[in-house]
């Protein structure tokens, strides 16, 4: 079998990264130099790296970020409130696993998105399905999805997601609806899948914006039990930039 049929064979299996891997060693003539065994293992090897890469960008796409953001471009500036221990203690992924909540508070500008989104590339670089959404859209597309009856597969989709991030919490109060949506969301989450929620309000201040206390003390009950919590500080980071 020649050069060309391996890598038309290559080209029809879709193994991307061998085929990549097979044409840099002819071009470099470094496959001369290597065993059968160790020639295999370096395609294997090439073809496993794709196929994982491949697989954190279309999750990663999948997503819906609102940030191409990563845990390395953090700043960690006393004045911010952002610690380094905490950071880490997320970036390993257990919180997930546990489905633990994390809440992030902060004035606007202080990069409540921006570490929201790094959260969440680390946890596709991870492996982990996560999606997306700014809290004012999330509940325009509840109530699109009631009204054309896909309101069930909305939800068991949002209730698959090993990590939901919900940006912008808190701009305006919850009507009925809404805050029985989230508790449904909520609950369907409690310990088994992460959640990150992220508010310019302190945590103190979420019970007059779900409102109705019976439904927000289950809400917060569920999320505060277990949660991380980051309250960043300081001057608009946009300000800065």
């Amino acid at each position: 079998m020649n050069t060309s049929m391996n890598e038309q064979l290559m080209q029809q299996l879709r193994l991307h990264g061998m085929l990549d891997s097979w044409q840099s060693l002819l071009e470099t003539r470094t496959h001369q130099n290597l065993s059968l065994v160790e020639g295999l293992q370096h395609l294997l090897e090439a073809e496993w790296l794709d196929r994982g890469h491949r697989r954190v960008q279309r999750l990663r796409k999948a997503a819906g970020f609102r940030y191409q953001a990563s845990l390395e471009e953090l700043t960690y500036l006393p004045s911010r409130g952002l610690d380094k221990n905490t950071v880490a203690l997320l970036a390993d992924g257990q919180y997930i696993t546990r489905g633990h909540a994390v809440l992030i508070t902060g004035p606007t500008g202080s990069g409540k998105s921006f570490l929201a989104s790094a959260l969440g590339h680390q946890a596709c670089q991870l492996s982990y399905k996560v999606s997306y959404f700014n809290m004012q859209k999330l509940i325009q597309q509840l109530v699109l999805s009631r009204a054309d009856g896909s309101i069930l597969k909305l939800l068991s989709k949002i209730a698959k997601s090993q990590l939901l991030i919900l940006d912008d919490f808190g701009l305006k109060p919850l009507d009925n609806q809404q805050r029985l949506d989230l508790l449904d969301i909520v609950e369907d989450r409690h310990q088994k899948m992460a959640t990150i929620i992220v508010s310019q309000l302190p945590v103190t201040n979420w019970y007059d914006v779900i409102g109705e206390s019976t439904v927000a003390d289950a809400i917060l009950d569920r999320l505060i039990h277990t949660a991380h919590r980051i309250e960043l500080s300081g001057e608009s980071m946009r300000k800065k930039q």
